[in-house]
């Protein structure tokens, strides 16, 4: 196997015998992303000539006998909407084409104190708004199962470079879906953290009581090493909560006997692709074997989680985004007459339509006379929605749900319809809107596309949800399924 398709556990184990060296790694993937990124347009920013500098020091610490992180040397990709310093942060959007950060983001600083070697930024949808990355100010990034088709959004970049070979692994940020949805349809492992449990600090927000920073890997063991390196609190992030974390590859045990795992019928109905629920069936049925106890379950208000996350979301975005008009720094319109006249322009030229659509729609919701009618009631309904999961996790270890109701779409198949777009989340929001965890896995394909199976867990039981995908993984092999580029 090339060295850019291997995992970050294989490529430590490697390093630490020195028969490769970080600087190998680091050039394996630029390779890569020489030979594949025309076709696949995951990065906004490449940060090669910083690469190769980390890498060789790296290979310097090894040669003197350090000891480091598991994740030292290995290449990491960073989805455009986390804070860099002295590098490009861009959100794909144009109104930010020429913001150059002078801080890291808080999981920047984790990650580079762990040792990982920056490769670059990724394209997203402009602003975390989307659920296909064609809503990028920039360019469409394609799927690297067909290039025909979305990777996914809005970290639609991260994903497709991890499953491409051109990150080993990477970071997203989750809203409504936003890593899991694209793990999925990328066949690759995306986990969504509790609420609170990785620091916000640094992200570009766009709903700041739904966004979460979380990893995607190729298999789970990546993933807890990710875990471990970003989790934590952190003084700078007011809702960052104090928590002693613990070490998550400790939870990767192949056993899930006497678990109990609920199956919400609300996300095994009406508009799920037929052959998604039956391979979420069959994972259903391997999990059974392997000894835990599933059972049928009920989330009765999910079904509101649309209209709900479609106001909340908007609403605060509404209120993330009015600080882009000009004055301090990104896009500025030069041939404005006023003031007035400036704030008009650049933001009529700087946004994309998604992302004004969701202004609007925001700002009408917290305008006066419809407050109570809509914003108010959504943060009603969330409760509900959160209290259903509370129940659930009364009875239950694990909630196993689809990720996503179909495979990747093609482009252009669901951009002239915001709604059916949207429902491409209706499997994910509810996870956001109750500030719990939830992880993506591959779980099998469906014409040749990936499909992934979702796991939810209460909060801060991202070590039981580890437990379960470490166990189903053990029993497949389609985590280690490659396109064919």
């Amino acid at each position: 196997m090339e060295l850019y398709y291997l995992t970050a556990h294989e490529l430590h184990d490697l390093l630490i015998k020195k028969e490769i060296s970080a600087e190998e790694v680091c050039r394996a993937v630029f390779n890569r992303i020489d030979n594949v990124e025309d076709k696949i347009k995951a990065y906004v920013t490449l940060t090669r000539e910083k690469a190769f500098d980390r890498a060789r020091k790296i290979d310097r610490q090894i040669a003197a006998g350090e000891k480091l992180s598991p994740l030292a040397g290995i290449p990491v990709a960073i989805k455009d909407n986390m804070c860099t310093r002295g590098v490009r942060t861009t959100c794909s959007s144009k109104i930010l084409y020429n913001f150059i950060p002078p801080y890291n983001a808080t999981v920047v600083e984790k990650l580079e104190a762990a040792g990982t070697v920056m490769v670059g930024k990724t394209n997203m949808d402009e602003f975390a708004m989307g659920s296909s990355t064609e809503n990028s100010g920039f360019f469409v990034t394609a799927n690297p199962w067909d290039l025909e088709r979305v990777p996914g959004g809005s970290s639609g970049g991260s994903a497709a470079a991890v499953a491409a070979g051109e990150a080993i692994t990477a970071l997203g940020s989750d809203t409504g879906g936003s890593i899991r949805q694209p793990a999925a349809l990328c066949g690759v492992v995306g986990l969504k953290p509790t609420y609170g449990a990785v620091s916000r600090y640094g992200l570009v927000a766009f709903a700041s009581s739904l966004d979460q920073i979380g990893p995607f890997t190729r298999d789970v063991t990546d993933c807890a090493l990710m875990l471990n390196a970003i989790c934590g609190h952190d003084p700078m992030d007011s809702t960052s909560a104090p928590r002693d974390i613990p070490d998550f590859t400790s939870c990767l045990r192949d056993d899930v006997k006497g678990l109990k795992i609920g199956v919400p019928r609300e996300y095994m109905g009406e508009g799920i692709d037929p052959a998604v629920k039956e391979i979420i069936g069959q994972a259903i049925k391997l999990l059974a074997s392997l000894g835990a106890e599933i059972e049928e379950t009920t989330l009765p208000h999910s079904r509101y989680a649309l209209p709900t996350y479609y106001l909340i979301a908007p609403a605060e975005a509404s209120s993330n985004l009015a600080r882009y008009d000009g004055v301090r720094y990104g896009y500025r319109a030069e041939d404005a007459r006023d003031v007035v006249d400036m704030f008009m322009k650049t933001r009529s030229r700087g946004f994309g339509p998604e992302v004004k659509r969701r202004i609007m729609l925001g700002t009408y919701a917290l305008s006066a006379g419809y407050y109570d009618a809509y914003y108010l009631k959504a943060l009603k309904v969330r409760t509900l929605i959160k209290q259903d999961f509370d129940r659930a996790f009364e009875r239950f270890d694990v909630l196993l749900a689809p990720t996503t109701p179909s495979p990747a779409f093609k482009r252009g198949e669901k951009t002239d319809d915001p709604l059916q777009m949207y429902m491409s989340d209706i499997c994910t929001l509810a996870v956001n809107l109750a500030g719990i965890p939830g992880i993506s896995v591959p779980a099998g394909f469906v014409d040749g596309l990936p499909v992934g199976m979702q796991l939810i867990g209460r909060p801060f039981g991202e070590g039981t949800l580890l437990r379960v995908a470490y166990t189903f993984e053990q029993h497949t092999d389609y985590h280690r399924r490659r396109p064919s580029l």
